[in-house]
């Protein structure tokens, strides 16, 4: 199972050295990935823009939407050209995760609403697809760049619901659990695989999962400040999420472990603080 790290893009006063920062760290230390997570009504970078700076400063390490809220995103032909702009200026290092959202003000904030959302994802991904394809669309041709990966950049769903792995057996590459137990993973996977075989693919779809972490002496306050804070949407939801964090090299290692065993083929882990520090602390629990 390959280990990935998330950037800090979420997490409040996170400058923007910093986060380059990070992002070099995070090569250095042999990371799968740099993964984002993100949403509209939040004092957070932008996904793809966080992602092209860290691309700048880094050759190797893939980068990860975990997800972006396709839904918000209105325009699927610059989507597509966005998504394919990054895929090109990294050398095809991007890995599109992409997901419907669940919270209400950012539909609000964006004039949309919730409604559809699944019908609307799947229209965005046809038209994305037919733009990477290279279908002509005027006088100049097709809307470019070209994916440095034939029919477009390695496309990860996220989604619970049996209608998301359906999509994903029809649609994607992939699929990811945005959180969880490892036993809720594994219950997922199998609904993911099993809707794979129904489209007659071949082989099998990746599948990977978040996990919050916080290492360090203060690390309980600090999962509990950030998280209370990003997911009080929820109510006392926001605790269970606050919990269920990695805040020692017992617990990283013990999801390490265990989503290896319930099929997980990459374990991103997201941080809760931007010090870097955090960066080396989780190399040394995963070595």
């Amino acid at each position: 199972m390959d280990i990935g790290i998330g950037l800090p893009n979420t997490v409040p006063g996170t400058e923007g050295k910093a986060l380059i920062g990070w992002a070099r760290q995070a090569e250095e230390a042999g990371f799968s990935t740099l993964g984002t997570i993100g949403r509209l009504v939040y004092p957070s970078y932008e996904e793809l823009i966080a992602l092209t700076a860290a691309a700048a400063v880094t050759s190797r390490i893939r980068l990860t939407t975990g997800v972006l809220l396709a839904p918000l995103y209105t325009n699927s032909a610059l989507l597509a050209k966005q998504t394919a702009s990054l895929d090109r200026l990294s050398g095809g290092r991007l890995v599109l995760g992409l997901g419907l959202g669940g919270r209400d003000d950012d539909f609000t904030a964006s004039g949309l609403t919730t409604e559809g959302r699944g019908r609307r994802l799947e229209e965005q991904l046809t038209e994305m697809k037919r733009v990477w394809s290279g279908e002509e669309r005027g006088s100049a041709g097709a809307i470019g760049p070209e994916p440095v990966r034939s029919g477009g950049p390695e496309l990860i769903l996220g989604g619970a619901s049996e209608a998301s792995f359906r999509r994903v057996g029809r649609l994607a590459d992939g699929w990811i659990m945005g959180g969880g137990t490892p036993e809720m993973f594994a219950q997922a996977a199998a609904g993911v695989d099993a809707a794979w075989q129904d489209e007659g693919r071949q082989g099998k779809p990746r599948k990977l999962s978040l996990a919050y972490f916080a290492l360090g002496s203060d690390a309980r306050a600090q999962a509990d400040t950030y998280l209370l804070h990003y997911y009080a949407w929820l109510g006392d939801g926001a605790g269970q999420v606050a919990a269920s964090a990695a805040v020692s090299t017992e617990m990283v290692r013990s999801y390490v472990a265990s989503f290896e065993a319930s099929g997980c083929d990459e374990l991103i882990f997201v941080p809760t603080s931007s010090r870097p520090e955090q960066v080396e602390l989780l190399a040394e629990a995963t070595a």
